[in-house]
């Protein structure tokens, strides 16, 4: 087997199984906060699981990037190894983005959601706060979209 197809198929184990990991600690994280917060303020639940969702977009993200790539018609017996380094190179670099991002974004939610158990109304602001790692998984997200384009 060519060295090309195998490095691109590790790149897309990586983007998805990465971004994957972030999401499900990301919202784990937030889904922790949750359930303390039920203690004090059971009537903001609603609050609580759309930021403890959030996070789980930066599995889509690495999901989508996986779809992008196996669907352009580059990973073939005759990828080159330039080709397998690219498609490497952007599964590790989203899958690692997405990872960090989500886990942060976790806990950027989870004090949001402690906030909201707490009695302050900071809903509206954790959502904008919360979007700012967001912005890294959706740049990392078009840069494996461009990778894939010079293929």
């Amino acid at each position: 087997m060519e060295a090309g197809i195998v490095l691109a198929y590790i790149g897309l184990g990586l983007m998805v199984g990465l971004a994957g990991v972030g999401s499900a600690v990301g919202v784990s994280i937030g889904g922790n906060a949750t359930i303390g917060a039920l203690k004090k303020n059971e009537e903001a639940f609603g609050s609580y699981m759309l930021l403890s969702a959030l996070p789980g977009t930066q599995g889509l993200y690495g999901f989508a990037g996986f779809f992008i790539i196996n669907t352009s018609g580059v990973l073939t017996q005759s990828t080159t190894l330039l080709q397998g380094m690219a498609v490497f190179a952007a599964g590790f670099a989203l899958g690692l983005v997405c990872l960090i991002s989500a886990i942060r974004q976790g806990q950027i939610c989870a004090n949001g959601i402690a906030s909201i158990g707490s009695g302050i109304d900071v809903f509206g602001k954790t959502m904008v706060l919360a979007v700012f790692p967001e912005l890294y998984a959706i740049v990392a997200f078009a840069a494996t979209f461009i990778i894939n384009a010079g293929l």
